[in-house]
């Protein structure tokens, strides 16, 4: 660092300025032949080297050489970028594809199966998909769509058509079960209220009957019989007795009690 601020270098005795080539071009101009530049980037896609079988994996930093070719998709231009092994240091290039907004591996190294590009675009021209080939798949795949769609439709309208089914024939069941019993006529009608009327009369005939057991049993067991007697003959002799005063509200004035006398004090004759 320190030779950088010195104000004199050492030239050798052997040193001449005429040997010294300087490519000067004008101003404005570009130097022939493809543009290279240094750059900083992350391997794009995991790849393994072809010559030492190393694996480099997507994100890993490279200091590439980034070099703009004469190709273009429409507008676009195509870049190429230069890495080197991080094992044998053996050349590994690859360049953009706007097309499928990827990038392909070119030399040196074999990119490595992704199953999300098992149907896309691939490295080498066999893999490529045209778009014939892809207009026919998403046909296909459209087809088995629809045809899927169609048969879940079809079974919903069959479950939908068993259901209306069922519900009918159970109207049906009911509808005959009702004209089985009205079939006799009024007569028949007339016969099933008086069998009604039967059944409910005796069923309340045994209840009553229940209940009178019930509390005789009761009245046997406490001597209720016996209470019932002497409150009927209290009654009637309550009867023969004078009526009870009839209650005044006046008030009552009670007497002050002297608590003086109880207390030993006697009150002074007057003088006068």
């Amino acid at each position: 660092m320190s030779e950088r601020k010195v104000l004199t270098k050492y030239y050798p005795p052997d040193f001449d300025p005429s040997k010294i080539t300087r490519a000067r071009r004008p101003r404005g101009t570009t130097p022939p032949g493809p543009k290279v530049q240094t750059v900083r980037l992350m391997a794009p896609f995991s790849m393994k080297c072809t010559s030492c079988g190393e694996y480099i994996y997507k994100g890993r930093k490279f200091n590439a050489r980034k070099e703009t070719t004469e190709e273009k998709y429409y507008s676009i231009g195509i870049f190429r970028f230069y890495i080197r092994c991080t094992r044998c240091a053996a050349e590994i290039t690859f360049k953009t594809d706007p097309k499928n907004m990827d990038y392909t591996c070119e030399r040196g190294a074999r990119r490595n199966f992704e199953i999300w590009r098992q149907g896309g675009a691939g490295e080498g021209e066999d893999d490529k998909e045209t778009d014939e080939e892809r207009l026919d798949r998403r046909e296909r795949e459209e087809e088995e769509k629809s045809a899927m769609e169609e048969l879940e439709a079809k079974v919903v309208d069959a479950k939908q058509e068993m259901a209306i089914a069922d519900a009918l024939d159970e109207i049906r069941t009911r509808n005959a079960r009702n004209e089985r019993a009205v079939g006799g006529g009024g007569e028949a009608v007339a016969v099933g209220d008086k069998v009604k009327e039967a059944i409910e009369e005796e069923r309340k005939r045994v209840e009553r009957e229940d209940e009178e057991m019930a509390r005789r049993a009761f009245m046997a067991k406490t001597g209720e019989e016996e209470e019932v007697e002497e409150g009927a003959e209290a009654k009637s002799a309550g009867e023969l007795m004078p009526p009870p005063p009839v209650p005044t509200f006046q008030r009552a004035v009670k007497k002050k009690k002297d608590l003086k006398a109880a207390l030993g004090i006697r009150r002074k004759p007057a003088l006068v």
